[in-house]
């Protein structure tokens, strides 16, 4: 547990006892994060994350019915019974979730598919509200293109595992690295705040979802 923003917001982790491993030894281990803000600035927030060991990369575990997280507005009262029923606790939905990982670590992709992912992710997501993407990538979206690249083609952590070395996988892996431990953020409690609830989590899912249209 922990705060962020001088302590305006508290979170939690706990261990579900949920985990998966890859080749090559790589293990993915599901936690429960719950967080809430006193300034108003975040409602109450229940999620499952998965947390990847040989990186500590995170990532918002996207449920087959599409909830992976489920908001309690500060205005009403938190039932956690409810939260449990919105949430669908279930290990059928761990299990789903970690067939489609695997399936992207099972998906080989060649160089120019690499780069094309990581522009679709990269360059269009921050320009999003900045004139819908038009016009060349700004300065940051150069570096983060370079740098994921660069996390992906063997400097990442466990970028070199059977199960991420040029595949689907370590794509996605190489974009949850970068946010959680590269993105240029004020502060490392500015760069956690994000990857969990801002734009940094907004990139994680955009990843996601391309990864998966690789397989689809």
């Amino acid at each position: 547990a922990g705060v962020l923003k001088q302590g305006r917001k508290v979170w939690a982790l706990a261990k579900t006892g949920q985990s998966c491993t890859f080749k090559g030894n790589d293990t993915v281990n599901g936690y429960l994060l719950l967080a809430t803000a006193c300034d108003g600035t975040l409602a109450t927030t229940a999620q499952f994350t998965s947390i990847r060991v040989v990186c500590n990369n995170t990532l918002t575990v996207a449920l087959a019915n599409g909830t992976g997280t489920v908001k309690v507005p500060h205005s009403t009262s938190f039932d956690p019974d409810v939260v449990k029923k919105k949430l669908g606790i279930s290990v059928a939905a761990w299990d789903s979730f970690m067939y489609r990982m695997k399936t992207l670590a099972e998906r080989k992709v060649k160089t120019h598919e690499a780069m094309n992912y990581f522009l679709k992710v990269i360059c269009q997501t921050d320009q999003q509200g900045e004139g819908g993407g038009s016009g060349v990538p700004g300065l940051a979206n150069e570096r983060a293109l370079k740098k994921v690249q660069t996390l992906f083609e063997g400097h990442g952590r466990g970028a070199e595992l059977q199960a991420a070395k040029d595949t689907a996988w370590g794509l996605l892996s190489a974009v949850t690295e970068f946010v959680d431990h590269e993105k240029q953020a004020r502060s490392q409690d500015n760069r956690l705040d994000s990857a969990w609830f801002g734009q940094g989590a907004a990139l994680k899912q955009r990843a996601l979802e391309h990864a998966l249209q690789l397989v689809a």
